[in-house]
């Protein structure tokens, strides 16, 4: 009975809140006005209990009985004021988010920090899509804490950072006390990578103008999955028993300087499986460091390398939109 009160309370608080709330990039003072309080179930259980012994005072005429109780009761008042004192002034402002794959669990950070001069203890987040138990974080005198806001991120795009709830119980636990905030914070969720599929395109040698058929055979590379076609003297024994999948030696060339990774040139697959297919040529060619450009419907990235070349081309394949024709096909 108690649980359906409270969550029923709590809905009703929430439908209310939600209507006022507005999504702003930041930063955010928690005002005296945007807490709300509740007891907790240790708080519903408390005033239980002094009502109990309040009755029973009154029916013994039981003066100390009556002293407990009331002792009890302005303690649980005190710890009120000071459970919705605990996140008054706090200010929230968003931090950085790196770019994560699909099916990973993206990390929206957030700085929360305490301009007065008494200590704010117990402090955290939580969302209706929170895979974990939230973090408690205490905010000394004007000092400041880390926050982490987890999204598991299902597909590739722009992820937007859901509205959370900033809480605390502290001192006491028998009140719960929050408030509701929503940071305009998106994070980059690229497609998640194919394990296997096409092999590369050829890479081009310098000015050559023509694209080599052939693998380089001076410098070892590293190590990747085998795939059909490929040489068994190319096949790195000595891996199998360890990782139990059967790898592939790579060895690059001078002349294989530059590669095209172009959309064109995936046939048979869906828009979405050509983006995994892409995404998996970008990373093996990045940590080869190996030279690439990307051709995608209606955009061009030129050859070039590095970590920043690959994050816009990473990026490119996670705010694609297929055209209109595809779609349609898909």
């Amino acid at each position: 009975m108690l649980r359906k009160i409270r969550t029923y309370a709590g809905n009703r608080i929430r439908s209310w809140a939600f209507k006022r709330l507005r999504r702003v990039p930041g930063p955010v003072t928690v005002l005296r006005q945007k807490i709300y309080i509740i007891p907790t179930r240790l708080g519903y259980g408390f005033g239980l209990l002094a009502f109990v012994m309040l009755m029973g005072s009154m029916n013994y005429s039981n003066s100390l009985g009556f002293a407990l109780t009331f002792m009890l009761g302005a303690l649980a008042l005190v710890g009120m004021h000071h459970t919705h004192r605990n996140l008054l002034g706090i200010r929230v402002q968003a931090g950085r988010h790196e770019p994560v794959f699909a099916g990973q669990t993206a990390r929206f950070q957030l700085t929360a920090s305490n301009p007065s001069s008494q200590n704010q203890y117990a402090i955290a987040l939580q969302h209706d899509l929170m895979p974990e138990s939230p973090r408690f974080v205490d905010l000394p005198a004007r000092g400041s804490a880390m926050l982490w806001l987890d999204l598991h991120a299902e597909q590739r795009g722009l992820l937007p950072a859901p509205r959370f709830m900033l809480f605390t119980e502290f001192p006491l636990g028998l009140f719960h006390a929050w408030t509701w905030m929503d940071l305009d914070m998106q994070c980059v969720v690229y497609p998640r990578p194919s394990d296997s599929g096409a092999r590369p395109p050829p890479a081009r040698g310098e000015g050559s103008g023509q694209q080599e058929g052939t693998e380089g055979k001076e410098d070892f590379m590293g190590l990747r999955e085998y795939q059909r076609g490929d040489a068994s003297r190319l096949i790195h024994w000595k891996s199998l028993p360890r990782t139990g999948k059967m790898m592939v030696k790579q060895f690059a060339d001078p002349r294989q300087l530059e590669v095209w990774l172009d959309w064109d040139s995936l046939t048979g697959l869906n828009t979405e499986q050509r983006l995994s297919q892409l995404c998996r040529w970008i990373m093996d060619a990045h940590r080869m460091g190996q030279a690439y450009g990307l051709r995608l419907p209606g955009l061009t990235l030129d050859i070039s390398a590095g970590e920043q070349h690959r994050h816009q081309c990473l990026e490119a394949l996670a705010r694609f939109e297929a055209p209109p024709r595809e779609k349609a096909a898909a």
